[in-house]
């Protein structure tokens, strides 16, 4: 059946600089108060940036009369388009510096006119950068070099209808530019969802999420959306791939998987079918509070090993309950969630809640509909639930907050063996302290939370935030995140679970894969890609 294209406009303004929307960033009071609580930040913050004090060069290259209704070379749209949402990249346009400005941005309406973009830019030498939400965190919808005659994004949220629902197969047609909400909204009359939310789900888009192999919120289970691809649709200068829609296939090679996580360096993702679920409509959740965070982790691999799958199995350091106000008092905390379109959940939170008893949790009041009644012992804690869900959607904002007063913040994440988490998380903590406090000269916190576990390891996430030099904050960044990216590797973590590769994480990439697979991908590259003017640096030269 054929589903009704949705508006993906929102009367809200997306900040060109920041994370999300601009009305929702601290305003400078709230900047002092966070600064105030890391000592050695700026007593005042950074005035915000503004598009008009920006040197922006007139565009490089202009395109045929064909193309022009495609094309816009206004400054603010391109300046909202020169880079995603990292703390490098949020420090560089707070001191005005954002980098290359794209000369034009593109927004196409269907496969046809990325064809024809795709193919003028190739004659050209013009670099194209795939263009989603723009909420990369790893310098992946930037330019940087100088070989290319200019830079041209290729914003695709123009093309954001779901096409097709197969109600049947219970599955969706979708255009790859649908942000989030907008997918979900096409989706929801039918009672079904992708059931796919990145901590970016407002601001980022199917084709992103695809490009990028993206992580959603749930911790088990379905974590990636390499899970729910039926097929893609792609659009290269080589020509277009289209590859067939089905429940699973042993016929060689998956040609998705080509595609999957190629960042835009290999094609333009323009459609896919993906696998939809029901709506859910039983939830339970609670909290457990742990003394010892050690622990707190054998509690998780034990709960990760069973055969329940949580929606949600968060397990917060003290540093990072206290930062979401899940805890005041030193504890470890897990987030613990279940959800079903049909089934029962309290009984699978009650069967969740075993483990981290044993290990000397203490669990808060399940809420919501599960039913379930708390041990002897237990601790009313629905209010952890409901602050670490608060603080997850907000930490973005509270980061660019924190950069207006001259901190270094950001966060960087990993994933790796059961064997081998402990160590892991005692070397980040250690060597990413020292190298910030020997980069600055000030103390540095280090939080961990896992975010995502499986059967057989987990991810971990972390949090560096540490007072800056005035000027020097990207610099020091790079360096402390040279660091961690060097334990990663020493401990045999990958350099990315769910962030993606983009430019920043390439020297870690590089030392990740297997050459023959690397010769293999820089074949497919020039193969599919004659020109290389698609995402140029990411993933491969």
């Amino acid at each position: 059946m054929s589903a009704s294209p949705s508006g993906h406009g929102t009367s809200r303004t997306r900040s060109w600089w920041g994370w999300g929307y601009a009305d929702s960033h601290p305003d400078d009071a709230e900047c002092v108060a966070m600064g105030a609580l890391l000592p050695g930040t700026l007593a005042r913050p950074l005035p915000i940036p503004r598009v008009a004090d920006l040197a922006i060069a007139r565009p490089g290259v202009t395109p045929p009369s064909s193309l022009a209704h495609l094309v816009s070379t206004d400054p603010g749209v391109r300046a909202a388009h020169a880079m995603g949402k990292a703390y490098r990249d949020i420090i560089r346009a707070l001191r005005g510096k954002p980098g290359r400005i794209p000369d034009l941005v593109a927004r196409p309406t269907d496969d046809r006119e990325v064809a024809d973009l795709l193919d003028w830019a190739g004659g050209q030498g013009v670099a194209v950068i795939p263009f989603g939400g723009g909420s990369s965190v790893v310098g992946g919808v930037e330019y940087r070099g100088d070989t290319h005659r200019a830079v041209l994004s290729l914003d695709l949220t123009s093309m954001h209808r779901v096409l097709e629902i197969d109600t049947v197969s219970r599955s969706a047609r979708i255009e790859a530019g649908a942000l989030g909400p907008v997918l979900e909204e096409q989706l929801r009359p039918h009672g079904l969802t992708l059931r796919h939310f990145p901590q970016s789900f407002e601001f980022s888009t199917l084709g992103g999420w695809l490009a990028t192999r993206a992580g959603g919120h749930y911790a088990t289970g379905r974590t990636h959306i390499d899970d729910f691809v039926q097929s893609l649709r792609v659009v290269t200068p080589a020509g277009s791939s289209t590859s067939l829609r089905l429940p699973a296939s042993g016929a060689g090679p998956s040609p998705d998987r080509l595609f999957l996580g190629s960042e835009g360096t290999l094609g333009v993702i323009t459609e896919a079918w993906m696998r939809l679920q029901e709506r859910p409509r039983r939830k339970a959740s609670a909290s457990v509070a742990f003394a010892d965070f050690t622990d707190a982790l054998e509690a998780v691999r034990v709960i990760a090993q069973s055969d329940l799958s949580p929606a949600n199995c968060r397990l917060l350091d003290p540093g990072e309950a206290l930062l979401s106000g899940a805890s005041q008092d030193g504890s470890s905390v897990l987030v613990l969630g279940f959800e079903s379109a049909t089934g029962r959940v309290d009984d699978r939170l009650a069967s969740a809640l075993e483990p981290a008893r044993a290990q000397g949790g203490r669990v808060g009041a399940p809420t919501a509909n599960a039913g379930t009644t708390p041990a002897e012992g237990d601790v009313p804690a629905d209010a952890a639930v409901s602050a670490w869900r608060s603080a997850f959607l907000r930490m973005p904002y509270l980061r660019d907050g924190l950069a207006r007063m001259g901190a270094v913040v950001d966060t960087f994440e990993t994933a790796a063996t059961w064997d081998r988490i402990p160590a892991l998380i005692d070397a980040v903590r250690t060597e990413v302290g020292s190298a910030a406090l020997k980069a600055t000269g000030h103390p540095a916190t280090v939080n961990c939370r896992l975010t995502h576990v499986y059967p057989d390891g987990a991810a971990p996430y972390f949090t560096v935030a540490v007072a800056g030099r005035p000027g020097e904050e990207v610099g020091i960044w790079d360096d402390i995140k040279a660091v961690a990216s060097d334990v990663l590797h020493r401990h045999r973590a990958t350099i990315t679970h769910h962030h993606a590769v983009g430019r920043d994480h390439r020297p870690g990439y590089d030392l990740q894969r297997p050459e023959p697979f690397a010769l293999a991908l820089r074949a497919a590259k020039d193969a599919l890609d004659p020109h290389h003017i698609l995402n140029p640096g990411v993933l491969i030269d």
